[in-house]
């Protein structure tokens, strides 16, 4: 296992930021859980001359922060995050999940505010800045996993140091083929959507910036995404969780918004704002060591066979116009034991039951 973290640590600092002499770099880590990770990331931004520092948050006190926030709060936490970005030529973000449901009591309404007062300061930390953000396998992780924590760790890691290098060639055709799409429509269990990428970017993500990794995405047009689509793997948001959303989209904008659960907080969290009712991106998740849904959107989100479509903010990768405070990577798995689906692009089938089905595209299937 300390093989693996190491191996881990040199993927962050090598393959994904590649840090350089006196570059300054940023690890925020939760909980004391990846002091062995941390330690390692030390050594080899040294290694390469580098700077580090490290900030340690404890997401329980956190907590106590967000349920209270005021204006001065707010006022302080964006010069912090700017001072940040100002400050860091990388960030390395490692989470470490100890409760779900902490964000429960946050004040929603100030929260909301603090995303907007911080909107540009993001913008710059994700599209100007090098970053990697993963989640420390923890026991709540191997819980949702159904898993003992040493065979979760040890699961954990396998999926976060996957051959990154030979994913990103094998995604290139697909690249090619997003690139020259314009109509795609989406079929399966509670779903019948189409959209347009024509003109849009498509971006593969295999190792840079989330950890783990797999995915290719892009941005539909703004206002040409129509029909419903319903996502089958446990969503959480600032201390819910959704299960079994279905949004209905009329020429771009979410229509309708139902789950099993709570309904009305679903919809404020599409209410946030006016980009939060129109979609910031398209991904087809590809990561072959990360197969079932386990309530981590880190995760869930490369599970192989899956999309995401994101409600709210594009990035600048694949920009479609939509700004918005919020990014909510929502999940449909396709494969036949989540009631199978199907993809074409430009009514060519491209992808069935979680499986490419073009020749070219049989290497992302392995």
């Amino acid at each position: 296992m300390e093989n693996k973290i190491a191996k881990l640590a040199d993927i962050i600092v090598n393959y994904s930021l590649k840090v350089e002499k006196d570059e300054r770099v940023l690890i925020m880590m939760e909980t004391m859980n990846p002091k062995n990770l941390v330690k390692h990331l030390i050594e080899k931004i040294y290694a390469n001359g580098g700077v580090p520092t490290v900030k340690i948050v404890d997401e329980e006190l956190n907590s106590l922060i967000y349920e209270n926030l005021n204006e001065e709060t707010i006022d302080t936490i964006v010069k912090g995050k700017k001072f940040e970005v100002d400050n860091y030529d990388s960030f390395i973000n490692i989470r470490c999940n100890v409760n779900d449901y902490e964000g429960k009591n946050f004040n929603k309404e100030m929260y909301k505010k603090l995303g907007s007062s911080t909107l540009e300061i993001d913008n710059v930390r994700i599209n100007q800045r090098k970053w990697v953000l993963l989640n420390f396998p923890s026991s709540l992780d191997a819980h949702k996993a159904k898993m003992t924590t040493p065979n979760f760790i040890d699961y954990a890691l396998d999926a976060m140091t996957e051959d990154y290098p030979k994913m990103y060639k094998s995604l290139l055709p697909l690249k090619e083929l997003m690139e020259k799409t314009d109509k795609v429509r989406i079929i399966g269990k509670g779903t019948d959507l189409t959209f347009s990428i024509k003109g849009m970017p498509a971006v593969i993500c295999a190792g840079e910036s989330n950890i783990p990794d797999g995915e290719i995405f892009t941005a539909p047009i703004k206002e040409s995404v129509n029909g419903y689509i319903t996502y089958n793997t446990p969503s959480p948001y600032q201390g819910n969780i959704y299960r079994n959303i279905k949004l209905t989209f009329k020429d771009g904008q979410i229509q309708n918004a139902t789950c099993d659960g709570d309904e009305e907080e679903l919809n404020k969290i599409f209410s946030t704002d006016e980009g939060s009712r129109y979609i910031g991106e398209f991904s087809l998740g590809v990561n072959p060591k990360i197969l079932y849904p386990m309530g981590d959107i880190l995760y869930d989100e490369k599970i192989f066979g899956s999309i995401h479509l994101t409600p709210g903010r594009c990035y600048h990768d694949a920009d479609n116009g939509n700004i918005s405070s919020i990014h909510w990577d929502l999940v449909a798995i396709g494969r036949s034991e989540y009631g199978g689906s199907e993809i074409y692009f430009d009514d060519e089938l491209i992808r069935k039951d979680g499986y490419f089905v073009k020749e070219e595209l049989k290497d992302l299937n392995k």
